[in-house]
């Protein structure tokens, strides 16, 4: 059970780490250009962009990913609290 609870605790955050960074660079690259990040449409365009929050746009990844977080943490105090059977 600790395994598994470690497993759920620390892989989403990276999931979600990666996804966040993967659109980060796509963002820089468009600013770097001289450009204008669309948030909704993931696309560079010549005029300003409003910014809208990355809950905003994948509310179940994010959610999801630190529900499957907590979850692992909850796994991973079970499992260190409850005495192993022989």
């Amino acid at each position: 059970m600790i395994k598994l609870g470690l497993l759920l605790l620390v892989l989403p955050l990276f999931v979600l780490m990666g996804v966040y960074f993967w659109e980060l660079n796509d963002v820089r690259a468009c600013q770097l250009d001289g450009g204008h990040w669309d948030y909704i449409e993931s696309a560079c365009r010549d005029t300003p962009q409003p910014f809208v929050s990355w809950l905003e746009r994948s509310p179940l990844l994010v959610n999801g990913s630190m529900l499957l977080s907590v979850v692992g943490l909850v796994m991973c105090t079970v499992g260190l609290y409850v005495k192993r059977a022989k």
